[in-house]
């Protein structure tokens, strides 16, 4: 049964698993943990479906990192909206030390929902290309 409704999801991912949360729409929604999917194409897949099929409009957001674009890419191909965000942007409470991923994926979700977070550029796939090969030049040059 779909509500009528727009959820911010949040995901913090690593190489093996994703940590999931949701924040609804309203000042006053529920914010809440879903917890963890592996982080396979497949995974990913299954988990927009089920949230699309409870909500109208999903708009997804994760930190930028080592693990690419490629969550960004399949979520859009799905035809969801996603956003990468960079890491030092995101707005952090003094004394915020302890890092789990279940407490940024929460994190994640209730900012966007607030609006507060910084979106970056996400490269084409050609743009991506192009940027292994400079790197990898620069790399073979510092050999050198």
């Amino acid at each position: 049964m779909q509500q009528k409704s727009k959820v911010f999801v949040g995901l913090d991912t690593s190489k093996l698993k994703i940590s999931v949360a949701v924040a609804e729409d309203g000042r006053q929604g529920e914010i809440r943990f879903l917890g963890e999917i592996d982080n396979t194409p497949e995974a990913m897949r299954r988990l927009v479906h089920k949230l699309a099929s409870r909500h109208s409009e999903l708009l997804f957001c994760y930190e930028a990192g080592p693990t690419g674009y490629g969550l960004q890419r399949q979520i859009a191909a799905l035809g969801h909206e996603c956003a990468v965000i960079a890491p030092s942007l995101i707005p952090k409470r003094p004394g915020e030390r302890v890092k789990t991923n279940r407490r940024d994926a929460l994190t994640l979700a209730r900012l966007h929902r607030a609006g507060e977070l910084t979106a970056i550029w996400v490269p084409d796939p050609g743009h991506e290309a192009v940027r292994e090969l400079v790197r990898a030049r620069e790399a073979a040059m510092a050999d050198l």
